[in-house]
């Protein structure tokens, strides 16, 4: 409130967003506004819902003067914009408020971010500082604390960067509030570190939970941290990974390790690492505990290496669509909200259906759909389906049984950029059969295979005419088939 470049921001996006047709946006995945976007921010509950900020440049399609984007929803689907709000207007943040959480405290709504400033050494060179701070608010409104910034580098145990010090991770547990944050230790590794406090300003450093050393990329960011299904999950978004087989891709990666937690010494110990999403788009994702005792994901459906967006459009950035998490044989597994199902209009049914050669199903076809599919490849060598298809376009989703590979392909989807298209990942064939389900939702395609077991979210761009579904088979597959349309 007062804040000059907050008030600008409101103004700016009140005033654009209007002139942005709903017919432009994705049907039930969350989009910016306008301008530009990136990473979730304080995915969490406040007063009975749930509220969704996110790393906002209202002013242009690419990354720019970091501020606070702002939305709420009741039920993950359908979103409601809010004013954004935080904007990069004190010395400590000027320039950028960074990634970080949000929890609920006395009735007020405490954000806690990640506040960037640039410093003269006395070298006379510059350099970037990075810090924690805190600011209050009523689900509208935030003032930031006067104690900013609550958490410096220098609480980091001896070589850290002051620099890499970002993305904090904030909850409540029996009485105190904790934090996790993203950083770089003295090898020049990502580390998650832990931090205490009563009363969300007055923090001491705790333990580093997990450390990279130079194994998974560089610099971890975007940390969360939560139990679930007698195990504790830590998620973080290395920069910099060098691939693996199928499990782990270049670039800017998402890394779950599953393990257990010595919550009276603060220690994690790492049992397995894999990847929670597989495909080309997705990011620093963050999580939120339900009344239900779900866990919620979100996260950016974008690839830092990939700047995908419609041509033309004035907004750019998706969140993915929510997922339930659940740990299943020891594997990190997701699936859509239960929500969703709440918004399906028409239904296309198909049961032991015969799919041989290369054909369509009538009813099955579109750019926004729930389609579920049920098959047994036993006596399939190979299987492609082939969505958002006409004459020109087609984006391919195949699967090859004998080796339980499934591959996502958007070669053909009508991009214009030389950018990573491809991007495979391993699935299981139990007694020859396999569930998979595909959410489109017009510039979009997120796959899960086998209950969430494998999941796969990648970008598409091609035009919304290009509505058909094509099954092409070597061989023969029996196969369930449930479409559902959502509005």
């Amino acid at each position: 409130m007062g804040s000059t470049k907050l008030d600008r921001a409101r103004k700016y996006e009140k005033e654009e967003t209007v002139k942005i047709p709903a017919e432009q946006r994705p049907v039930f995945h969350m989009s910016v506004p306008v301008g530009w976007m990136n990473d979730p921010n304080g995915f969490s509950v406040y007063q009975d819902e749930y509220h969704l900020f996110y790393q906002y440049n209202p002013y242009g399609t690419g990354w720019d003067s970091m501020h606070w984007g702002h939305v709420k929803t009741k039920d993950f689907v359908k979103w409601e914009y809010l004013p954004a709000a935080l904007a990069p207007d004190e010395p400590y943040d000027e320039a950028g408020v960074f990634s970080g959480g949000a929890v609920e405290k006395d009735g007020k709504q405490v954000l806690i971010y990640t506040g960037v400033s640039e410093i003269d050494l006395p070298d006379g060179k510059k350099a970037v500082r990075q810090n924690q701070c805190v600011a209050v608010g009523d689900g509208i409104d935030y003032v930031k604390a006067e104690e900013n910034p609550v958490i410096t580098a220098s609480q980091l145990p001896e070589g850290s960067s002051l620099e890499d010090f970002r993305d904090p991770k904030v909850w409540k547990e029996d009485g105190m509030y904790y934090a996790v944050v993203g950083s770089r230790a003295a090898d020049g590794s990502g580390q998650i570190a832990l931090f205490s406090s009563e009363d969300l300003k007055d923090w001491k450093f705790c333990s580093i939970l997990d450390k990279c050393e130079n194994r998974y990329g560089k610099m971890w960011e975007c940390p969360d941290f939560f139990p679930l299904d007698e195990k504790q999950i830590l998620l973080t978004s290395p920069q910099d990974m060098m691939a693996e087989g199928l499990e782990f891709h270049n670039g800017n990666g998402v890394i779950g390790l599953i393990g257990s937690y010595d919550r009276e010494k603060y220690q994690f110990h790492r049992e397995m690492v894999q990847s929670p999403d597989y495909g080309l788009d997705f990011y620093a994702p963050q999580t939120l505990g339900t009344a239900d005792g779900r866990r919620i994901m979100i996260a950016w459906m974008k690839s830092w290496d990939m700047n995908l967006f419609p041509e033309g459009h004035r907004w750019n950035g998706m969140m993915t669509c929510p997922r339930e998490l659940s740990v299943r044989d020891g594997r990190l597994c997701a699936v859509p909200v239960r929500e969703l199902e709440e918004h399906y209009t028409d239904r296309t049914e198909y049961r032991g259906e015969t799919l041989r050669g290369e054909m369509e199903l009538e009813g099955i076809r579109g750019r926004v759909m729930d389609l579920s599919l049920d098959l047994d490849v036993s006596e399939c060598s190979g299987l492609r389906i082939l969505v958002a298809k006409d004459e020109r376009f087609y984006t391919e989703i195949s699967l090859d049984p004998e080796n339980e590979i499934l591959t996502f392909d958007r070669t053909w989807s009508g991009l214009r950029r030389d950018c990573v298209c491809r991007r495979s990942m391993k699935v299981r064939i139990r007694e020859g059969k396999i569930r998979l389900r595909i959410l489109l939702d017009r510039y979009s395609a997120e796959i899960f295979a086998n209950d969430g077991e494998n999941v796969m979210t990648s970008l598409i761009l091609t035009p919304q005419t290009a509505d058909r579904i094509v099954f092409d088979v070597k061989g023969s597959v029996q196969a369930d088939i449930v479409k559902h349309g959502i509005r």
